[in-house]
């Protein structure tokens, strides 16, 4: 997320931008982003619809190319790379450091990714390669290769000695790794320990032997919790047996984080967080005709159950004009646990271990809100249709209603976890259904008792 500083300036490049484009001066446009970073340009381009895109692009200096895919949303940079032939993707993958090169490549079909690997010289299709056996969202889809090892038996000052003689370092490295002859992890050394340590101390006395180190296969959710617990800059990737693979920096785990952020918003409105904002009417409405879909079929459920109580309701009128409040007070308070319970699983807090006693909290949540509100919503029925027995209906399906839905909020998104399916995107499709039909039921079961009995 922008600061406000950070906004204002991106609103007025943008706005620049799209004069300069209006007024076809393509010099403007060409001086604007070359006086910008990277970052700033690709966040110029998710803001510009696709021909705009296409005219700031024809802007940018090859160099430059690389560096703004890495930093561009999935949908935009897809929709890029679909443009450019094998060779200037190889250029490109060359250009940047292999996480990011990795990043790129994956948003490719798998044939277009072998044209592009054989275009490339063999020691960065190796170092590439090494990195994308790994799925995307594993530490080996994050890591980075370039990483410098030294071995524990040598001395500081020999550390010294190499690092002067390498002549620059990766970027974002605060520790070195070190390795033994099979290029096993054993530790880290920080650079910062060669400035105020004896030159003449071997590395194993000084170096941190207890340092985390990151399995390839660990998620990519995993690894950013990880890194906020031990508040890392880096960290090192190692195989299943120990062997140094690379390197996570902090930098790709901001990434994971912002993207974990967008995916937990999108998926309320079950969009993808990958979504291009500017993409093509047809593509856009493809995208989200699913769950569109999915929502029409849990509506008509809800109106085939409202059918049941179709005598009811000619008889009673007053009941379908407080019907909504008891649906939608249902929905928010369910809402309100399901957002509670995903966030805590996100974090790691919420499991089965400790299910129990959540769901016994909010139900005891659920209770107290249910009554108080009961109370308000009936009294306000009991004084605007002046029919006390209403008052008693609205109230105990207020009741009713509040209860399921915080039971509902709390177990819904373990049982649709244990079913391999994201809580984020069908935990809020099934609420809501959950919340209505009881709603519905109850309310109206109620009033078909209390009125018509």
């Amino acid at each position: 997320m922008k600061s406000s500083a950070e906004e204002q300036r991106h609103q007025e490049n943008l706005q620049i931008l799209a004069e300069a484009i209006e007024r076809q001066d393509n010099d403007e446009v060409s001086a604007l982003v070359d006086s910008l970073h990277p970052a700033e340009v690709a966040s110029l381009l998710e803001s510009l619809p696709q021909r705009d895109r296409h005219i700031v692009w024809t802007q940018l200096n090859t160099e430059q190319h690389g560096d703004v895919l890495a930093e561009a949303e999935d949908a935009v940079r897809a929709s890029r790379m679909v443009q450019m032939d094998p060779k200037e993707l190889a250029a490109v993958a060359s250009d940047v450091d292999v996480d990011d090169a990795a990043d790129i490549l994956q948003d490719l079909p798998s044939d277009l990714v072998g044209e592009v690997l054989q275009a490339m010289d063999h020691q960065d299709r190796l170092r590439l390669e090494s990195v994308l056996v790994y799925p995307e969202d594993t530490a080996g889809g994050l890591m980075n290769t370039d990483v410098i090892t030294v071995r524990a038996d040598v001395s500081l000052e020999t550390v010294m000695r190499y690092l002067r003689r390498r002549g620059e370092i990766p970027e974002k490295t605060n520790r070195l790794m070190v390795v033994d002859r099979d290029n096993r992890f054993i530790g880290v050394l920080r650079l910062a320990a060669l400035l105020i340590n004896a030159p003449s101390a071997p590395v194993h006395e000084i170096m941190e032997a207890d340092f985390p180190a990151i399995p390839a296969a660990m998620t990519e959710h995993e690894v950013a919790l990880l890194f906020e617990q031990r508040d890392l800059i880096s960290a090192p990737v190692i195989d299943d047996e120990g062997r140094l693979l690379g390197r996570i920096t902090v930098d790709d785990v901001v990434d994971v984080i912002r993207d974990e952020g967008d995916h937990s918003l999108m998926s309320m409105a079950g969009l993808s967080e990958e979504e291009d904002m500017f993409a093509p009417v047809v593509t856009t409405a493809r995208a989200r005709a699913l769950w569109l879909g999915v929502n029409l079929a849990t509506a008509l459920f809800a109106s085939w159950v409202i059918g049941w109580f179709e005598a009811t309701l000619q008889q009673v009128v007053a009941l379908a004009i407080l019907m909504p409040v008891v649906a939608s007070m249902g929905g928010i308070a369910g809402s309100q646990t399901l957002t509670v319970v995903i966030r805590g699983m996100a974090l790691g807090q919420v499991g089965w271990s400790n299910v129990r006693f959540l769901v016994v909290k909010e139900l005891m949540v659920s209770i107290l809100n249910s009554v108080v509100w009961a109370l308000m919503v009936g009294a306000v029925a009991v004084i605007w249709f002046d029919d006390g027995r209403l008052g008693l209906i609205v109230g105990l399906a207020l009741i009713i209603n509040l209860v399921v839905a915080a039971l509902s909020g709390a177990s819904i998104p373990l049982l649709l976890k244990k079913l391999s399916i994201d809580p984020a995107i069908a935990g809020g499709v099934v609420l809501t259904t959950v919340t209505d039909v009881v709603g519905f039921i109850a309310f109206l079961g109620l009033g078909t008792i209390f009125l018509l009995a």
